[in-house]
Formats: structure tokens, sequence, C-alpha cells
């Protein structure tokens, strides 16, 4: 059985879904990756034909235990190389995920080892999530709650932003909201935006944008 990257990209898209709470059906992947319908289709025949899905009588599609174990060294090794991308190489940390989508691919064992003799294991990523799938449920049990839930008053550290929306991130950080930073949630306003404090900066955030974004109250 030949592992595509194509292979690759649909299996980790559902482990990832999966992990921020969606049910994965084919519309769902459709949106996670940006391709049509059709596209989907034929992908999701190859999978379930390589034992590395199940899809249910309702189209809910699952990973099987193969395709499970290749979506998380996937994931194991984007998270690596975002690392290294930024500790290594400086590179700003809203950029990284792009970049580590490209070369997760051609990331050998070997060179995965490296990366882990170099960056040690267990860090969280330029992002603040850490290594393998960080699902809503498992920041809420650290403790964590979106931005968006912060009450009017509330001062938080920011944890983790949601990587995979590039524009997302390069607005977050002309903000000055990036993980580390500390934020005041001066008022939350009648029109589903909020009006934050980020150290004596004021700047507006809509719902949407902060709902993506993890803080710590201090």
């Amino acid at each position: 059985m030949k592992i595509t990257i194509s292979k690759e990209n649909y299996l980790k898209a559902i482990a990832e879904a999966e992990s921020e709470g969606e049910l994965v059906i084919a519309a769902t992947l459709a949106r996670w990756l940006k391709v049509s319908a059709p596209a989907v289709t034929m992908a999701l025949r190859r999978l379930k034909r390589d034992k590395l899905i199940a899809v249910n009588a309702e189209g809910v599609i699952t990973l099987t235990p193969t395709g499970k174990e290749i979506a998380h060294r996937l994931i194991r090794r984007h998270h690596l190389i975002e690392r290294m991308l930024t500790e290594v190489f400086g590179m700003d940390w809203y950029m990284v995920h792009d970049e580590a989508e490209q070369m997760e691919h051609a990331v050998s064992a070997e060179f995965e080892k490296k990366l882990v003799e170099k960056l040690g294991d267990g860090e969280a990523c330029p992002h603040g999530n850490f290594i393998g799938l960080d699902s809503p449920k498992e920041r809420r049990k650290r403790g964590w709650l979106p931005l968006s839930e912060l009450s009017a008053g509330g001062q938080a550290n920011i944890q983790s932003a949601y990587e995979r929306d590039r524009e997302l991130l390069e607005y977050l950080n002309t903000l000055g909201i990036r993980p580390g930073a500390m934020v005041r949630m001066v008022s939350r306003n009648i029109d589903d935006t909020f009006t934050l404090d980020l150290g004596g900066k004021t700047v507006p955030l809509g719902n949407g944008a902060a709902a993506k974004v993890w803080v710590a109250v201090a």
C-alpha cells in the first residue's frame, strides 16, 4: 500500500477535525481541505479500500488503527517542524504552520529523531498547542477557556491560537494577541465584539476570532 501525500492529508484532517469536536463527514473534509465534493468521494473510496478509514451508514468517517497511526505520526512531525522553524531559524510564529504543512511529508524517521534530540519532546508549538491532538476538552481540563468567555474586567495569559488560519494569525499578531501575552477584557459589547487591553493598547476583536484564542485566567 502506497501512502501518498494526498492520503496523509486526508488522514490528518480527519484526526484534527475529530479533535476539534467535529462530526467528520465528507462535507467536513471538503471544507477543511478546500477541495470539491467529487474529489473527497474519490479519496474516501481509496482510503476505505486501503483499510485506513471506516464509514458508517450515516456517512460518519473514522480512522482505523493504521490510519490513526499515520495521522498521528504526521501531526507529530508537523509540530516538531514548527518548533524547528521558530526556535532554530527564528521564523515568526504566525508563518510556520503553512511551511510545516509542506515539509511534514518529507521528514524521515531519522530526521524526526534528530529534531527530538535538538528540541526535546513535550513543549508546545509556537501557537501554544501541545504535541498530538490538543482538543478543546483537554484545554478546559488544564483550566483554559476561549478568550470569548473571559468576563468583563478579567485578566488572562494567552495560551494558544487556532493555527490553521493564516489570515487570522496575521491579524492577531498585528493586535499583539499571541501566546505569552497578557490580555484584559475591557468590555463585552452588545454587537458581539470585545474591547481588549494588551499592554496599555486598546484593541477590538470579534467573537469569532476570540473563540479561537485560548487563555488562562490570571
